[in-house]
């Protein structure tokens, strides 16, 4: 049976409410009878590209204009369902679109050939890191012009008009480059469906002479197309089923444990569903915080090896049994390949393969299936989270600051805390933020992301903007570095002009503090700006905006309770000001354990 595009069954990272319907998953499909007329003047390739993003659920689409877009922005501002965000530079409006994405399901940006396009690829890039549909629309050069041997501007000054797409096709899924209308539609439809079966963004190349011309492939709403879905192999699956189910059910104090990849094969429910019925203890790895219920009876916590959340690894390392759904295991999530796992005690299940122990292996099963079947073969076994609850002593308080002490972070972090709620959003900043976000514990519905494989400073800015801007019914708190800022500030101007009412907390301790850790050098120091000035600067009287800096805790919950009080409509940043060798305890032992993994000496030869 075919799945219809709009129905996809993706992982809520908006919520993390077990049993709540997804509210991220792209907008349904309706219709089930033909399609309705269009009208000839808006049957053009621009206007059908358009009515494709808003039938599979995109409402707001980021760009950048440059000459060879412009003609098609006309048509996509026309689509009446179809919101232009007008981004400060392309890597903002990627970002945008990343942040979008991990909301709504899926999410889009258009930028002007080469010089568009070589600058929005390092958020492609992120987005193809994190397993993320993101649609990449590219104006490109006059359809006359390829097969010539002319230079256009824009470009390297070669008459090779194929130096973007060969950047592209490293971090993209699927490429379409559009120069006639014959083909438009179908190479249209199959890039977005394959964005969306892949989990991974594409590239769509618009020749900038096409976009407003009529031809008679458009002259239909578009036909609700359908996606095959992948089908676990039944003899593969019952066969990974019977041997995992042989291996965890001889074990004495078996535990799971969810990875980022939960989401990409559409397993969170599933795994929720196997930690019900197995009473194992279920932790999270990082890069998978928010993709499941922190307030589901066995939670135990952040598994991230010495760098776990209190008590956490400690139960799992010692588990005779762990099965690990979806991990990604790189030097920064086995902490400079740090972690005390044997892989003869693992289960190692990835979106469509299972490998037990040392082996065997089974390919073509499906994560979800395989997570539901197991469910029902497991004998309950608690052991672990009996353990966990046995030796687990509540976290203590930070000291209590004196009056106007200078701020500390934990004391800021205490206060985010209680902040969260089902109506607000995390994004976490790549840097310190990693780890005191990961320590946050986040109430029924509150989202939460953060980029962990690609890690690129300053993305959050324009997560940010994105994520609002699909979810604005959530406020955003975003915890945001001041190196990380400064990559990527212009887009505060943004969040601006499309009303949003996000928190920033800027952390200003003066420089890069996650590469202080790992290797300390001058570089890591960074110019200091005013950043509240800058702010109001960009704020220029046009639109909502409140700012802040503080010192001291008595500041900072004066200002907490202005933004979410007398401002809780405005777009709020409060800079706070904290000591440049203020971190977490968890960034200290971290950066140690990556410095030693980056600077070990070449093997003998």
């Amino acid at each position: 049976m075919d799945t219809q595009i709009g129905s996809l069954d993706i992982c809520k990272p908006s919520s993390n409410d077990v049993g709540s319907p997804p509210k991220s998953s792209v907008s349904t499909i309706q219709s089930s009878v033909l399609p309705t007329l269009v009208n000839g003047a808006e049957a053009t390739l621009g206007r059908h590209l358009a009515r494709r993003l808003v039938q599979i659920g995109v409402n707001d689409v980021f760009s950048v204009p440059g000459d060879f877009n412009l003609t098609l922005l006309d048509h996509l501002i026309a689509e009446p369902g179809l919101n232009l965000i007008g981004c400060c530079n392309e890597l903002n409006a990627g970002y945008a679109a990343d942040g979008y994405a991990r909301s709504r399901g899926v999410g889009a940006c258009v930028v002007t050939f080469t010089v568009g396009g070589l600058s929005v690829l390092n958020a492609i890039a992120g987005a193809y890191s994190e397993n993320l549909p993101l649609i990449c629309i590219v104006g490109g050069p006059n359809s006359n012009d390829y097969g010539t041997n002319r230079i256009l501007h824009h470009t390297i000054g070669l008459p090779d008009f194929s130096q973007e797409l060969r950047c592209f096709q490293t971090v993209t899924c699927y490429q379409a480059v559009v120069n006639n209308l014959e083909d438009a539609h179908e190479l249209i439809d199959t890039a977005i469906s394959t964005a969306l079966k892949e989990s991974k963004p594409v590239y769509i190349s618009i020749g900038c002479n096409l976009a407003a011309i009529p031809h008679p492939t458009f002259s239909r709403e578009p036909v609700p197309f359908s996606l095959s879905p992948k089908l676990s192999n039944k003899m593969g699956l019952e066969a990974a089923v019977a041997a995992a189910a042989e291996f965890l059910n001889k074990a004495v104090k078996p535990v799971i444990v969810g990875g980022p990849k939960l989401r990409v094969a559409k397993a969170c429910k599933a795994f929720v569903e196997l930690a019900d019925a197995s009473g194992y203890a279920m932790a999270v790895m990082p890069s998978a915080k928010g993709l499941v219920p922190e307030h589901h009876p066995h939670f135990i916590g952040t598994y991230w090896g010495a760098v776990s959340t209190a008590f956490c690894a400690e139960i799992v390392e010692s588990a005779d049994a762990y099965l690990f759904a979806g991990p990604i295991f790189n030097d920064y999530s086995s902490v400079g390949y740090s972690l005390l796992l044997k892989k003869e005690k693992a289960i190692i299940v990835q979106p469509d393969r299972v490998v037990i122990g040392n082996g065997p292996a089974f390919g073509c099963v499906l994560m979800k299936d395989f997570l539901r079947e197991l469910a029902k073969s497991l004998k309950h076994n608690n052991t672990a989270y009996e353990n966990y609850s046995r030796i687990f002593v509540p976290e203590g308080q930070p000291l209590k600051s004196a009056p106007k002490e200078p701020l500390r972070v934990n004391i800021l972090f205490q206060h985010i805390q209680k902040m969260l709620s089902s109506e607000t959003a995390v994004i976490a900043e790549t840097g310190d933020s990693w780890f005191n976000c990961q320590k946050l514990k986040l109430p029924i519905g509150c989202g939460y992301e953060f980029q962990m494989q690609y890690g690129s400073i300053g993305w959050s800015v324009g997560a940010t903007l994105g994520y609002a801007q699909a979810v604005p019914e959530k406020r955003v708190i975003a915890c945001i570095g001041d190196g990380s800022f400064q990559v990527t500030a212009q887009d505060v101007s943004t969040m601006l002009r499309c009303g949003q009412k996000s928190i920033i907390f800027l952390i200003n301790n003066g420089g890069y503090t996650i590469e202080v850790e790992i290797h300390d050098g001058p570089y890591n120091v960074i110019k200091n700006w005013n950043y509240t000035a800058l702010v109001d600067a960009i704020h220029n009287g046009e639109g909502k905006c409140w700012t802040a800096k503080v010192f001291c805790e008595e500041e900072l919950v004066e200002a907490i309770e202005t933004a979410t009080g007398a401002k809780k409509d405005c777009l709020c940043f409060i800079e706070v000001i904290v000591h440049k060798d203020d971190t977490s305890k968890e960034l200290l032992e971290w950066g140690s354990r990556v410095s030693a993994a980056n600077s070990r000496p070449p093997n003998p030869q």
